[in-house]
């Protein structure tokens, strides 16, 4: 069998989710919910995939490269919206339809339709619902064809007897697609709204002799579709449950998955524990053996191997293997640290490179710096490395000791092997094995309490002192 053209219909707006975003737009654990079957569909094997959007066309800039687009151009109905991706749609081959709110669907769903529908005019992908309420309702013929699918939307669409059918459509199709070119012509808009309605060329393949098949999906959560934000949060709940199932299975230890987030583009390495409260988001990559957490938030990160980061934030960082981060540090885009680095509490690192075995233990700001190997950051340290104007860049080499409270006003250069006194504000270049001392002189005024107290101290800010008194 040639391999299936998959349309999926994402032409409408959603107004139940109230909101100005588009409904398939809308993120589900990590990636707009168009982009869930769009992928299942290429990982099922489709020769092409068509999406249709409307107008505005706003859908194309998530697509992956070599999705089509086809634009409908008026809110007329399934049928009519599969009809505007007739051009992409091969007469000799099998069309699978989808709907682009109904994300759970599985490659290996639809794999199995393909192979259910071979040599039909029509198969739909059914399940069974203890509440059917709101759904379609198959019937089926005495030979176990499907004789039609009734809509229950209105009082008086359907009999009592098919009211109480369990068996539902979920919108989910493979057509022959010649069969299903000369169907659509034939659809009649045959209801009060006046569209095109994708299921009512199902009788129309019947009258023409062509079989119509049921495909019954035994996981109905494959196929259920998102219509508010009720709904999205329930499949959200799904989905997050299956990708902790999936990274529980490849060795990692998800301590408590009802407190953890990993989105779907996360990788993470065997042996590693992400401990309660910890949210991976993106495209984060996590290597074998690390401890993430607890109340950890990694957003498109990558983590080498044996790394360790508890109660943290880090966004675009990239921390090499065996370094450790936190508790309570903040790696911002451009932060990397080499192997065995260590950036400790309540340390915020912005666009740096930090050596390797290098450590910034503490109460530290590095922004727009480069540090080298083995060198170790004394206790609030900041590089001032803004004018104003621009963002200048501060250097310290390898094997360097900071003392306490140091400021580097950038640009400027520390050589390797050099130290700073406690309390320096560095504005000149430090040469390599050198002692940069930057401070004002301590002077100690004896009695000064007791001229304090009878209103004769000097100024208390010392500032005969500083002026070199």
């Amino acid at each position: 069998m040639s391999a299936p053209t998959v349309v999926i219909l994402a032409a409408g707006e959603g107004t139940r989710m109230r909101s100005r975003t588009p409904k398939v737009l809308h993120p589900l654990c990590g990636r707009p919910l168009i982009l869930w079957p769009v992928l299942a569909a290429l990982e099922a094997g489709a020769a092409k995939v068509v999406v249709v959007d409307n107008p505005t066309r706003r859908l194309a800039e998530v697509l992956p490269e070599g999705v089509e687009v086809a634009v409908q151009a008026e809110p007329r109905g399934t049928g009519d919206a599969v009809r505007a991706a007739a051009e992409h749609v091969d007469p000799g081959a099998p069309v699978v339809v989808l709907m682009g709110d109904v994300p759970l669907i599985a490659p290996a769903t639809i794999a199995a339709l393909v192979d259910a529908h071979d040599g039909a005019g029509a198969t739909v992908a059914t399940m069974e619902l203890d509440d059917p309420a709101g759904y379609g309702r198959v019937v089926r013929a005495s030979d176990g064809s499907v004789a039609r699918i009734v809509e229950t939307k209105v009082a008086g669409d359907a009999t009592p007897d098919e009211l109480a059918l369990r068996e539902v459509n979920t919108g989910v199709y493979a057509f022959d697609g010649g069969a299903l070119l000369e169907a659509l012509e034939r659809v009649e808009p045959a209801n009060a709204q006046g569209e095109y309605y994708l299921p009512d060329a199902l009788p129309v393949l019947r009258a023409g002799g062509r079989e119509v098949r049921a495909h019954l999906v035994e996981d109905a959560a494959l196929t259920l579709g998102v219509n508010d934000r009720v709904d999205l949060a329930a499949i959200r709940a799904l989905a997050q449950g299956r990708i902790h199932a999936a990274h529980a299975r490849a060795g990692v230890t998800v301590v408590d998955p009802g407190s953890t987030l990993i989105d779907a583009g996360v990788r993470i390495g065997q042996d590693t524990t992400i401990e309660p409260s910890s949210f991976l988001r993106g495209e984060t990559t996590v290597g074998e053996g690390c401890v993430v957490g607890p109340l950890t938030t990694l957003v498109d990160t990558r983590l080498g191997d044996g790394v360790t980061v508890p109660h943290s934030y880090l966004v675009e960082a990239q921390v090499a293997d065996g370094a450790s981060v936190g508790p309570f540090a903040y790696l911002r885009p451009g932060a990397e640290l080499a192997e065995r680095a260590k950036a400790g509490t309540f340390v915020e690192i912005k666009n740096s490179r930090i050596g390797a075995e290098t450590k910034v233990p503490h109460l530290s700001y590095i922004g727009d710096a480069d540090v080298g190997p083995q060198t170790n950051i004394g206790a609030g340290n900041i590089t001032a490395n803004y004018d104003g104007r621009r963002k200048h860049r501060t250097t310290i080499g390898a094997n360097v000791r900071t003392s306490s409270n140091t400021v580097f006003v950038a640009p400027v250069t520390v050589g390797d092997r050099a130290y700073t006194g406690a309390g320096s504000t560095i504005t000149e270049d430090v040469p390599p094995g050198a002692l940069g001392i930057a401070r004002a002189r301590q002077v100690n005024r004896p009695g000064y309490a007791e001229r304090r107290e009878a209103g004769a101290a000097d100024p208390p800010t010392g500032v005969r002192a500083e002026r070199g008194d």
